[in-house]
C-alpha cells in the first residue's frame, strides 16, 4: 500500500506540465539542505571547542546539557514557522479505495522526512563522540544521545498537532510567544534557570535507561496524539471549517470610505487574513515589531553624543517591515484574479491605490505600536517618526517599483518558509530601499551640519515632499502596469 502511495506521487510529479520547473527547484532546495545541514555537522564537530576557548566553558558537557532546554525552544519556534503539515495532500487520497488510517500514516511518516529531523543527530552526535564517550562510556552516550534525538522527534509530532489546531489563532500565536517568555525571558530577567532545572532528565540518561524509555513513550504518545486528532478530521470541511469562521467576515470597515479603492483595499485584507502566506507575513511584521530590543538596550550600540547611525536602519526596519515584506510580491497575491480587474473600469488603478492605502495603514499602526520605545529615549520616537514619514513619502514607491519588474503567480495557501513562488530576482533586491534610501538622505545632512538631528529632519523633509506628491508618484506604478498589462496578465496564467 505505500509503494502504491509511493508511485501516485512520483505519477502526479511527472505528469505535471511544470514538472521541468519542480524538479529544478528540487534539486537547488535539495542542494541547498545539504550545504546547510553540513554546516550543522561542522558546527557539531567543533562545539566542544567552541565551549571551552569561545565561552572558556571548564566542562563541556555540564554547559552543554544546561543549555539545551534553549535548543530545544528555539526548534520549537523555528518548527512552527517552517515546519509544514500534511493536511493539504488529503484532497488527493480521500477518494481513492484505501484507508482513512493508512493515508494518514503515510502523510504522517512522509513529514517524518524532512532535514529538521535529523538537525538534533548531526549537531550533538560528534560532542557525544568527543566528549560523553570518553568521560562516561559508549552506553552513556549513546543513552544521552537517544535521549536529546527522542526529544526532537516529540517536538516533531507535537508541532503536527500544535499547528493543525492552533496555527494562525491569537491562541496559538500567544502559546509561542508564552514558551518563548518563559524560557529564554525567564532566564534573562533572573526569574528561573530552566536550564537547570531540566538539565538532570539528560544527566539521568548517562547513569540509566530510564529516561530514553520514557522519552520514547513520550514520542509514540505525540505521534499516535498527531494521527487521532487527523484521523478524526480527515474530512476537507471538517479540517477547515474552523479557519473559515474564525476568518469570515473580518474586515476594515473604515477603508470603505476611500471609494472603490478602499473597497478593493479591504479585500486585500480579508486575502492576507484568510490565506496562509500573507498571513504568515502579516504575523512576522507583528514579531518583529520586537527588533528594536536587539539594538536599543545593547550597550555596544550605546553613543556617549546623539544615537547610533544603525538606530535609522532599526527605525525604518520596525515602521516598514510590512510594506517590505508583503509589497515585494506586490502584483503577484493577485494573480489567481488578476483579469477581473483588468476587465474592470478602473481597476487596475483602484487596485494598486488600494494596496498603498493598505500599507500606510499598517504602517501607522506599527508606529503606534512602536511607541513604547520612548522608554529607551526621546531620540528613539523622533527616529521612528523621521523613517516612517520617509518609508511613506520614498521607500514604499521604490518597493512599488522594484516589484512590479516581472510579477510572477503564486499560491496563496502555501506556507511562507522555504515558498519561493513569485520571487524573482526583483524581490532580494528589494532590501536595498530600505537600508540605502534612508542613509542617502540621513549621512550627507548629518556630516555637512555634524548633527544627527538634522539628518532625521532631512529624512522628514523629504518623507513629507514624497506624501505631498503621493498622487503623481502612485500614478506610476498604475501607467505602468496598464502598459504591460498583456505580458503580466499572461505570466499569472502560468501553472505554478
Amino acid at each position: 500500500m505505500v509503494l502504491q502511495l509511493i508511485k501516485l506521487e512520483l505519477l502526479k510529479s511527472m505528469r505535471s506540465t511544470s514538472f521541468a520547473k519542480s524538479a529544478l527547484v528540487a534539486i537547488f532546495l535539495g542542494f541547498l539542505a545539504i550545504v546547510l545541514l553540513a554546516y550543522v555537522l561542522l558546527l557539531g564537530i567543533v562545539l566542544k571547542d567552541v565551549l571551552e576557548k569561545v565561552l572558556e566553558s571548564q566542562n563541556a558537557y555540564e554547559t552543554l546539557s544546561a543549555g539545551l532546554i534553549y535548543f530545544f525552544l528555539f526548534e520549537f519556534m523555528y518548527r512552527y514557522f517552517t515546519q509544514q503539515l500534511p493536511v493539504m495532500e488529503l484532497e488527493r487520497f480521500l477518494h481513492l479505495p484505501i484507508k482513512k488510517s493508512k493515508i494518514i500514516r503515510f502523510l504522517l511518516g512522509r513529514s517524518f522526512i524532512s532535514p529538521l529531523t535529523v538537525i538534533a543527530p548531526l549537531l550533538f552526535g560528534p560532542f557525544a563522540y568527543r566528549e560523553v564517550l570518553p568521560r562516561f562510556g559508549d552506553i552513556a552516550a549513546i543513552s544521552w544521545i537517544a535521549a536529546i534525538v527522542l526529544t526532537s522527534w516529540s517536538l516533531h509530532w507535537l508541532m503536527l498537532w500544535f499547528k493543525q489546531k492552533f496555527e494562525d489563532s491569537l491562541t496559538g500565536i500567544g502559546i509561542v510567544f508564552l514558551v518563548l517568555l518563559l524560557g529564554v525571558g525567564s532566564t534573562y530577567l533572573g526569574w528561573y534557570n530552566l536550564g537547570e532545572i531540566i538539565k538532570p532528565v539528560f544527566d539521568w540518561s548517562l547513569t540509566s535507561p530510564i529516561p530514553v524509555l520514557l522519552l520514547l513513550g513520550v514520542c509514540f504518545a505525540l505521534y499516535q496524539m498527531a494521527f487521532t486528532y487527523y484521523r478524526q478530521n480527515a474530512y476537507l470541511e471538517d479540517l477547515s471549517q474552523e479557519e473559515n469562521i474564525r476568518f469570515a467576515n473580518q474586515d476594515l470597515g473604515f477603508l470603505s470610505r476611500f471609494g472603490l479603492a478602499g473597497e478593493f483595499a479591504n479585500l486585500e485584507w480579508k486575502l492576507i487574513i484568510r490565506h496562509k502566506k500573507p498571513r504568515t507575513y502579516l504575523m512576522l511584521a507583528g514579531f518583529f515589531l520586537l527588533y528594536g530590543l536587539v539594538f536599543y538596550n545593547n550597550p555596544q550600540y550605546a553613543s556617549e553624543e546623539g544615537f547610533s547611525h544603525l538606530f535609522v536602519f532599526v527605525g525604518s526596519f520596525i515602521t516598514g517591515i510590512f510594506m517590505l515584506q508583503y509589497g515585494q510580491l506586490f502584483l503577484s497575491w493577485n494573480s489567481a484574479n488578476f483579469d477581473f480587474f483588468l476587465q474592470k473600469r478602473e481597476g487596475v488603478e483602484a487596485l494598486i491605490k488600494g494596496k498603498y492605502l493598505l500599507f500606510i495603514v499598517v504602517s501607522i499602526i506599527c508606529l503606534l505600536a512602536s511607541i513604547p520605545y520612548v522608554y529607551f529615549g526621546w531620540d528613539i520616537l523622533l527616529i521612528h517618526l523621521a523613517t516612517f514619514l520617509f518609508n511613506m513619502g520614498v521607500v514604499m514607491h521604490l518597493v512599488v517599483s522594484l516589484s512590479l519588474w516581472k510579477p510572477k503567480p503564486m499560491d496563496l495557501n502555501k506556507g511562507a518558509m522555504f515558498n519561493y513562488e513569485g520571487v524573482g530576482i526583483a524581490q532580494f533586491l528589494m532590501i536595498i530601499p530600505m537600508m540605502i534610501a534612508p542613509y542617502a538622505v540621513y549621512l550627507p545632512f548629518w556630516w555637512f551640519f555634524q548633527n544627527q538631528y538634522v539628518g532625521l529632519a532631512a529624512l522628514a523633509i523629504v518623507g513629507m515632499a514624497g506624501i505631498i506628491a503621493f498622487k503623481p508618484l502612485s500614478r506610476l506604478p498604475v501607467q505602468r502596469v496598464l502598459k504591460n498589462r498583456y505580458e503580466i496578465s499572461s505570466s499569472f496564467r502560468q501553472e505554478i
